[in-house]
């Protein structure tokens, strides 16, 4: 291969974010291959094996796997016709592909299992409070994308952090971030704000070295000013949104363990209650349970529901990897969503998350009954609806809601992480 070709290829992957869409789907690389077959597969296989071992490493480690899955089509249809840089250049996004699937071709897959407690269920040695305030991690920004349409109300972003594999995490916990710079009250440093983590423990390119978080950009509306005031925006949200590939985060934790899920028993239903970006902890567990090749996704047999409110269809957060678990697990995995400026509720009123988690109460209360474990995260003011709501539920049953909560709580089956 001339050296005009190795460049060509070695720009077009180490730019291939570019073309990787805002959302993509995280599909595994068998996934991928399976869109070849006969005399396709073939060419895909002879072309790969030219360039996955100059693309392959770097299409990792620049873009996560879902780009990959994304572009792998277009990949195999270049691959018949053109074995040149310049029909690679052509093809653009088909050179992200060669990452993920020149892994298939030229070792297999990899399973999700290096980073496991033995047993895989075992919390005793759950990583929490590794970096302090005093002496953080620094991390650096693979990517930062917006994830939501023109219509949202506000801007979310997904951050991909590479860690280098030097801070372990679980699914269910939180990052701490120090945001650069000093408050102008007293000069002092800001304090850490605390994040979910938005990805499995493997990352979202599942090599163990990054991590994802969900981050809805805080502005404050000055209604004197009739516009945006800039001094009372988030100090770290905005940092976390506007940063760039390369850019370095100050990290603490990882904390919290009341988000973690019990996998000892792989019947136990998940009931995941969110508001807007408080789907991140539960982007990890149907990441884990559902997409990735982990033991606990190959033993799991019960039921993951999810619940997120969010303003309307443009707010959504992960919808196009949450339908593809609705396809292809329809027995493992529920799905509902409460858009208040778009839905309306029994009563005719916006459809709150309270109203939509009341349309299955009778099927909650029955879950929750033979062990479910119910969680809740999001903003602090969707607390209040949601325990009024399962109160006068629990009340029409004949139950005393103070015991039967009391009594998820001490089977730990009640799980709240709110902001």
């Amino acid at each position: 291969m001339t050296n005009f070709r190795i460049c060509a290829i070695l720009a077009l992957v180490t730019g291939a974010s570019a073309f990787a869409p805002p959302a993509a789907q995280p599909v595994r690389a068998d996934v991928a291959l399976e869109m070849a077959n006969g005399q396709k597969r073939k060419a895909a296989m002879k072309a790969f094996g030219k360039i996955a071992g100059i693309a392959g490493s770097f299409a990792l480690a620049t873009t996560a796997a879902p780009g990959a899955a994304v572009a792998a089509k277009k990949t195999v249809e270049v691959a018949e016709t053109a074995m040149d840089a310049k029909k690679l250049i052509g093809a653009g996004a088909a050179v992200i592909a060669a990452g993920a699937v020149g892994m298939k071709v030229l070792g297999g897959e990899k399973k999700q299992d290096f980073l496991e407690a033995n047993p895989y269920w075992d919390q005793s040695a759950v990583p929490v409070n590794v970096y302090k305030n005093k002496a953080p991690f620094t991390g650096k920004v693979v990517s930062t994308k917006r994830i939501v349409g023109p219509k949202a109300t506000g801007e979310t972003c997904h951050i991909i952090i590479d860690h280098k594999g030097d801070f372990p995490y679980w699914e269910g916990q939180s990052w701490g971030v120090i945001p650069p710079g000093t408050r102008e009250k007293d000069g002092k440093p800001h304090s850490v704000r605390l994040y979910s983590i938005a990805s499995s423990r493997y990352g979202d390119d599942m090599s163990g070295k990054t991590g994802s978080l969900c981050v809805r950009r805080a502005t404050y509306w000055c209604p004197e000013l009739k516009a945006e005031d800039p001094a009372k925006k988030g100090v770290c949200s905005n940092f976390l949104c506007d940063t760039k590939p390369g850019d370095e985060v100050q990290m603490t934790g990882p904390a919290g363990k009341v988000m973690l899920m019990p996998e000892e028993d792989p019947s136990t239903d998940y009931i995941m209650v969110a508001t807007g970006t408080g789907i991140a902890p539960y982007r990890g567990f149907i990441r884990r349970l559902f997409f990735e090749k982990t033991p606990a996704a190959e033993a799991y047999k019960g039921t993951a529901w999810l619940f997120l409110g969010v303003a309307n269809s443009d707010a959504l957060l992960y919808d196009d990897e949450f339908q593809e678990v609705k396809s292809k697990f329809p027995d493992n995995f529920r799905l509902d969503y409460a858009l208040s400026r778009e839905q309306t509720n029994k009563s005719g009123g916006k459809m709150y998350i309270q109203d939509k988690v009341e349309e299955y109460s009778d099927e909650i209360f029955e879950k929750l009954e033979k062990g479910a474990h119910i969680y809740f995260c999001g903003l602090k003011g969707m607390m209040p609806g949601i325990q009024d709501m399962l109160k006068v539920v629990a009340e029409k049953k004949g139950l005393d809601y103070e015991e039967w909560l009391k009594g998820l709580k001490a089977k730990k089956q009640w799980h709240v992480e709110v902001y």
